[in-house]
């Protein structure tokens, strides 16, 4: 069992720990360009720190122009978007047609969608593409995808996700650092509360760790692979209007025929309805009439 010196020791390690933690990730979180510098100045060659160069000299360079600490133009990281939609003669065949591109420009197809509707007509379909394709090729295919058919609306963004990157660049290098300081503590406690105290600490450390590991995984796929969202749409049938003046002589006349021998069963169906009531109501009407024409000439 340590002494209680020993846990007001370890008590204060991990206080100081957590601190040191916490104003590193502050300080960097709402940095500009002179933080992602010192980040860069402070990498090292681990594999994922997502790619960001640094500078020559690495951390001994911290007498020259700050300016030269910081990402240049081609070390920029830039997520670039575009949205496309398209009017196709052929939804299956552009849907092909951007698939080869893409393909052929080193990406892939990375989503796809399609709608078959139905009109008292005909029927066309609409979709959704989603192309991603490597950053250096992003602009010519775009026009590829342009050209394919008529554009209705098309869309490009671009997000600088550097700062972003050097700020969890920054972050992990000092979790790790704290990782591996827990881990020696841990390994030289020997007080079952001291070792619960590191190992909880130590839990939630490598959850961060995982976490922005995670993130930056994320940006960078998304900064190597560009994203194109291509909508195709059919031209929607327009319905047929005929003309009487289209019909033909032939046709002309049978239609007259048959409306004559229509109207002549529509005739026979409403005298047949009509009878019973002509019957009921017209022979008392009939009687009554009679009647008074006869007095009426007697008179």
């Amino acid at each position: 069992m340590v002494s209680n010196r020993n846990r007001v020791a370890l008590a204060v390690t991990l206080a100081l720990l957590a601190v040191t933690a916490g104003c590193a990730g502050a300080g960097l979180g709402g940095s500009g360009g002179g933080d992602g510098g010192e980040a860069l100045r402070n990498g090292g060659g681990d594999g994922g720190d997502g790619g960001l160069a640094e500078p020559a000299g690495g951390s001994d360079a911290g007498g020259d122009d700050a300016s030269d600490q910081l990402p240049t133009l081609e070390q920029r990281r830039v997520i670039y978007t575009g949205n496309v939609v398209l009017e196709v003669a052929d939804f299956e065949a552009a849907r092909r047609n951007l698939t080869e591109s893409v393909r052929d420009r080193g990406g892939f197809v990375s989503d796809a969608r399609a709608r078959l509707h139905d009109t008292d007509e005909a029927t066309y379909r609409t979709g959704v593409v989603v192309l991603r394709v490597p950053r250096e090729n992003f602009t010519a295919l775009m026009a590829r995808v342009e050209a394919g058919g008529t554009v209705l609306d098309s869309e490009t963004s671009s997000q600088d996700v550097t700062d972003q990157l050097v700020d969890i660049r920054a972050r992990l290098e000092s979790l790790r650092t704290q990782r591996d300081r827990l881990r020696d503590l841990y390994a030289q406690a020997n007080d079952t509360e001291a070792v619960l105290a590191v190992e909880e600490r130590l839990s939630e450390v490598q959850t961060e760790i995982e976490r922005l590991e995670a993130r930056q995984a994320s940006l960078e796929r998304q900064v190597a692979f560009s994203t194109i969202t291509v909508e195709l749409r059919e031209e929607r049938p327009e319905p047929e209007v005929e003309r009487w003046y289209d019909v033909g002589v032939v046709g002309a006349f049978l239609a007259s025929v048959d409306g004559v021998g229509t109207t002549f069963r529509a005739l026979s169906v409403g005298l047949a309805y009509s009878l019973p009531y002509l019957f009921v109501f017209g022979a008392p009407v009939g009687a009554v009439a009679v009647v008074w024409r006869r007095r009426r000439n007697g008179g």
